[in-house]
């Protein structure tokens, strides 16, 4: 199944009453009520996601495929939430509780999110999604129209959206503080797990007993279980469970050129890479596309960095400070993920992940410190909670308007690294249809279509889950 309707972008409000409840029976529900949650996926990045559900909200039930994590993470909040209820399958949680829960935090590795997201939101249920939101470009698609349809608040857990300095960063590229935007540049630190490797030899005794080896597979084709390959973390750098590391951090690190730009739906893709096998991603990536002009801003190059590769530092060392100690000048080094906005008038550059060291500018220019025009955010799972209450109409990085443009955007580049299988050698360009999610130059088995629009067993598939 294919979804063609595109969603309106960041500047257009989505339709939805703010005072709108799927409640967890028939009665309204007051905006102060506590939020009834419950939490799929509680290791890991869910650990936290889990905590900040227990510490806004009641929690009803934890589910994870790890009864190992599941025991442990219920224990720690047997104290203030003691009638937790525990389940290893989502789907049972659902069959069990759902009358009882009014959102869903969804923390599961990457190619989990969308059957656990769809099902929990086909049955009316408000939904916080881990970044990236989904395993594919459609399903992220789904899930922002399933969220329009259902009148549902949702938010996906790139954290840095709601600081005050990704917020500022943003506002000024939007006040056009550096003139006419040529190029971004974004690099990151990842892979911080193995990638560019053959799949690994199984483990002779197979899953242990705390873990339901097939339920952690789900959608994915089946293979053996290996000790500390897949789970509990390194499943990112394989193409059947995780995203790579583009997916793992682009919706941190390109979040605020995202705010500031309007980044969405190049025309064309391209990269290069080494060590890829199309079964794990690559040791490294390059990946290049050109944003078009919009009815606001010019269009730019757009640069993508990992494994090691970074931005040539001629471009970033009129912003960079060094450091003056002892009588000798230590020359200061291009951080190890960063965001480089390169305009006509100026230059932006913001160390870090997520914009959170805040900004320098190549002309040295202060008086922007301090800026503030930009609505300001009580923290980022509050404002989902808020939005579930009715106390504002969506989070920002809501799944129609936000976070779904922004993860369609983003996993476009892991078609490129596909198509770029040659040992250090540009792939060649992807041409990208947006509106109808098509690549117009696939290759003659359909290899990056069957990436975009994924096959799935019955069970698991999140276009019919629930229906």
């Amino acid at each position: 199944m294919r979804l063609n309707n595109r969603r309106d972008f960041m500047k257009t409000g989505l339709a939805l009453g703010t005072a709108f409840w799927v409640a967890r029976g028939a009665k309204a529900e007051s905006p102060n009520e506590s939020v009834y949650f419950a939490s799929i996926g509680v290791g890991g990045k869910g650990d936290s996601d889990t905590s900040d559900a227990a510490r806004l909200g009641r929690m009803v039930a934890l589910c994870d495929v790890d009864l190992n994590t599941l025991g442990a993470k219920a224990d720690s909040l047997a104290d203030k939430h003691p009638d937790i209820q525990k389940f290893q399958d989502f789907r049972e949680l659902f069959d069990k509780v759902a009358d009882k829960v009014d959102a869903v935090t969804v923390s599961t590795p990457d190619h989990m999110h969308a059957p656990v997201a769809a099902l929990a939101m086909r049955l009316g249920k408000h939904c916080f999604c881990q970044k990236p939101m989904t395993h594919s470009i459609a399903e992220a698609r789904l899930l922002g129209q399933l969220a329009t349809e259902k009148g549902l608040k949702t938010q996906m857990g790139n954290q840095g959206t709601a600081t005050d300095k990704l917020r500022r960063s943003a506002a000024l590229l939007r006040k056009g503080v550096l003139g006419s935007v040529k190029e971004v540049h974004i690099w990151t630190n990842r892979p911080i797990w193995p990638q560019g490797c053959p799949r690994p030899e199984p483990t002779p005794e197979g899953a242990p007993a705390n873990l339901d080896w097939k339920l952690w597979l789900g959608p994915a084709p089946f293979r053996p279980y290996v000790a500390g390959a897949y789970h509990t973390f390194k499943w990112r750098g394989w193409w059947d469970f995780g995203t790579g590391a583009l997916g793992d951090m682009a919706c941190h690190t390109v979040n605020m050129p995202y705010m500031g730009l309007d980044i969405a739906d190049p025309k064309w893709v391209q990269a290069e890479t080494s060590g890829h096998n199309r079964d794990s991603y690559p040791n490294w990536s390059m990946i290049e596309c050109a944003f078009p002009k919009n009815d606001w801003r010019d269009g730019f190059q757009f640069f993508w960095y990992d494994g090691g590769k970074k931005v040539d530092r001629k471009l970033v060392v009129d912003c960079l400070e060094d450091e003056e100690k002892d009588g000798k000048t230590r020359k200061a080094q291009v951080s190890a993920s960063g965001i480089l906005v390169v305009g006509d008038k100026d230059t932006m550059y913001a160390p870090g992940d997520y914009a959170e060291n805040g900004f320098r500018l190549a002309s040295g220019e202060k008086k922007w410190d301090d800026f503030d025009e930009f609505e300001k955010s009580p923290g980022h799972f509050e404002e989902f909670v808020e939005a579930v209450q009715g106390k504002r109409d969506q989070a920002v990085s809501n799944f129609p308007k936000y976070a779904g443009p922004l993860t369609e955007t983003i996993l476009l580049g892991n078609l490129a690294v596909y198509a770029a299988p040659e040992e250090g050698k540009k792939g060649r360009k992807v041409e990208w249809d947006a509106k109808d999610l098509k690549v117009l130059n696939d290759e003659a088995d359909g290899s990056l279509t069957k990436i975009v629009h994924k096959q799935y067993p019955d069970e698991f598939n999140p276009f019919t889950i629930g229906t």
